[in-house]
C-alpha cells in the first residue's frame, strides 16, 4: 500500500492526462476545469483514506472532526471506503448529511433573529430542479472527477498490495527451492 505522499504524487502526475482526456471528450473548458478540480479534491482531500488518521484527514484542518463518525462507522480498506463508485457515493452522502446537520440550526437561529420565511422542502425542491435543469453536466463532471480521484487512490492500493503478495509468494518459492537444494 503506497504512502500518503505517493498517493499525492500519483494524483498530481495523473492530473494532466485526466484534464486532457476530459477536454478531448467534452471540448468544454468549464467542464474540464470541474473534472480536474474535483479530481484534485477527490485525490488529495476526499479520498478513501478519510476512514483513518491520514494526510487526507489532516488536510481538513479544523473541520476534520466531521470525519470522526465516518471513521467509526467505516472499516479501513472496506468496500464502503475503497470500493469503486460506492466509496465516493457514500462520502458524498455523508458530507451532504453533515452539511445539512450543520446548516439546519444555523438557518433556524437566523430565522428567529431576522424573521424571514424559510421552507426546507421548497429549498430542496428548488435546488434539485436547478441542478437537474441547469447544471446537469456540471454535476456529472463533478461526480466523475471525485470518483476518478478516489479511483486513483484505490487502484494504487490494490496494485501495491497485489505486487507485495506476488513478491512474498515469489520469495517464499525461492526459499523453498534453496531448502530443496541443500538436501
Amino acid at each position: 500500500m503506497p504512502s500518503g505522499r505517493t498517493h499525492d504524487r500519483i494524483t498530481l502526475w495523473s492530473l494532466p492526462p485526466i484534464a486532457g482526456l476530459s477536454y478531448l471528450l467534452t471540448r468544454e473548458g468549464e467542464l474540464t476545469f470541474i473534472v480536474a478540480g474535483a479530481f484534485l479534491f477527490g485525490g488529495l482531500m476526499f479520498g478513501p483514506d478519510l476512514d483513518i488518521y491520514s494526510l487526507q484527514y489532516k488536510r481538513w484542518g479544523k473541520l476534520r472532526w466531521i470525519w470522526k463518525p465516518y471513521q467509526m462507522l467505516v472499516t479501513h480498506r472496506s468496500q464502503l471506503s475503497h470500493g469503486l463508485i460506492i466509496g465516493t457515493t457514500l462520502r458524498i452522502i455523508y458530507l451532504l448529511i453533515c452539511a445539512i446537520a450543520i446548516a439546519t440550526p444555523g438557518v433556524a437561529i437566523a430565522q428567529l433573529i431576522w424573521g424571514f420565511d424559510w421552507n426546507w422542502q421548497q429549498v430542496a425542491r428548488t435546488a434539485i430542479q436547478s441542478i437537474s435543469q441547469n447544471y446537469r453536466q456540471e454535476a456529472i463532471a463533478l461526480v466523475i472527477g471525485l470518483e476518478l480521484g478516489a479511483m486513483s487512490h484505490s487502484l494504487s492500493d490494490w496494485i501495491g498490495s497485489t505486487c507485495k503478495r506476488w513478491q512474498k509468494k515469489r520469495s517464499f518459492k525461492s526459499k523453498k527451492e534453496k531448502v530443496k537444494r541443500k538436501k
